[in-house]
C-alpha cells in the first residue's frame, strides 16, 4: 500500500527569523516522530507573512533562495530522510517573491515555486508575482509521487490547479495565510474534486492576525465502488490550535481513481477556451466599485 503522510505545520511565529528558524527545524523533528514524509510550512515563514510597508525594509527582510535559512532546512530533510516545504520572503528584483521551496528526503530541492496570484488589492502589491506553476517528482518512503504547489490566493483562480493538474500533479502543496472559513474550504474541496488531485493546505493558527487555523486536507476521490453515493472528500480539517497536523492520503485509491473516472482531463473541450486567454478589455469587478 502506497499511503502519503503530510504533515501541516500550523505554528505561530516567533517574531524573528532566528526564531523562525529554530521553531521550523523543531517542527519538522516532530513532523518525523509522527511518520510524515513531508513536512509543509505556512506562508513565508521566514518572515511570519510580515510585509513591510517601507521597501527598504521589505528588502532587508527578503532572504535568498539558497541562503542559511533555507540551507538548514535542505540539511534537515537529509538528516530526517524526510521532505520540507519551506516558505519565504525570497529576495528578488525589483521586488522580493512569496515562495515555497520543496526539498527531498535526499536534500536535493526538487521544486521551487513563487506565488502567481499575489493579492495585488493589498500588501502583496510590493511583491513581484511568479511566472508558472511547476511539478516535480518527489521520492518517498512509500515511492514516488507528482507533486505541485499554490499559494493561498492562487486557490481562488481554478487555472492553478488545472494547469497543476494537466502537468501530472498527483498532490498539491498549498502554504496560507488568511481566515480559511466555509468558503475558502469550499474553493479547495472544488479544486480537489475537479481535477480528481490530493490537496493539503497549511494555515498560521489562531492568534496570528487574520488567520484561524483550519488547516486541512482533500484527497479528490468523490466515489467508490462500493459506495452508492459520493463520499467526503476531505481528509483532515484542523481546528484554530496551533499543532503539527498529519494528513494521510491513500495514494493507490487516487491513482486508481484518476484512471477510470470522468474528471480531470477526461472530457475537457479546450479549444473552446479562448476566452480564458484574450487580453481583458474591461476593468474587473472590484468591491469599491460595488460600494458606488
Amino acid at each position: 500500500m502506497h499511503r502519503l503522510k503530510i504533515a501541516l505545520l500550523q505554528l505561530k511565529p516567533e517574531g524573528t527569523r532566528s526564531g523562525n528558524l529554530k521553531k521550523g527545524l523543531e517542527a519538522c523533528r516532530k513532523a518525523k516522530e509522527l511518520g510524515a514524509d513531508i513536512a509543509l510550512f505556512p506562508e513565508m515563514w521566514s518572515c511570519g507573512y510580515h510585509i513591510a510597508e517601507d521597501i527598504r525594509e521589505l528588502k532587508a527582510e527578503a532572504i535568498l533562495p539558497d541562503g542559511e535559512f533555507t540551507e538548514s532546512f535542505r540539511q534537515c530533510a537529509g538528516e530526517l530522510d524526510m521532505a520540507v516545504g519551506i516558505t519565504l520572503l525570497e529576495r528578488y528584483e525589483p521586488l522580493p517573491r512569496n515562495s515555497l521551496l520543496l526539498f527531498d528526503r535526499h536534500g536535493r530541492r526538487v521544486l521551487a515555486y513563487s506565488k502567481v496570484h499575489t493579492c495585488d488589492f493589498g500588501e502583496e502589491r510590493r511583491l513581484t508575482a511568479g511566472e508558472d506553476f511547476y511539478t516535480a517528482d518527489l521520492d518517498t518512503a512509500c515511492g514516488p509521487v507528482k507533486v505541485g504547489a499554490m499559494i493561498c490566493y492562487d486557490r481562488e483562480f481554478p487555472e492553478s490547479a488545472r494547469i497543476l493538474m494537466l502537468k501530472g500533479a498527483e498532490i498539491l502543496l498549498v502554504p496560507n495565510a488568511c481566515p480559511m472559513e466555509i468558503n475558502r474550504l469550499a474553493q479547495l474541496r472544488a479544486r480537489a474534486f475537479e481535477n480528481m488531485i490530493g490537496i493539503a493546505t497549511c494555515n498560521y493558527p489562531d492568534g496570528v492576525p487574520d488567520c484561524n487555523g483550519h488547516s486541512s486536507a482533500f484527497d479528490g476521490v468523490a466515489y467508490l465502488p462500493e459506495l452508492e453515493g459520493s463520499r467526503d472528500t476531505c481528509i483532515l480539517e484542523a481546528g484554530g490550535s496551533e499543532g503539527i497536523y498529519l494528513a494521510e492520503f491513500d495514494l493507490d485509491m487516487l491513482r486508481a481513481y484518476r484512471a477510470c473516472e470522468v474528471h480531470g482531463n477526461a472530457y475537457r473541450h479546450p479549444g473552446k477556451y479562448h476566452m480564458l486567454i484574450e487580453e481583458r478589455i474591461e476593468e474587473p469587478f472590484l468591491r469599491e466599485d460595488y460600494r458606488k
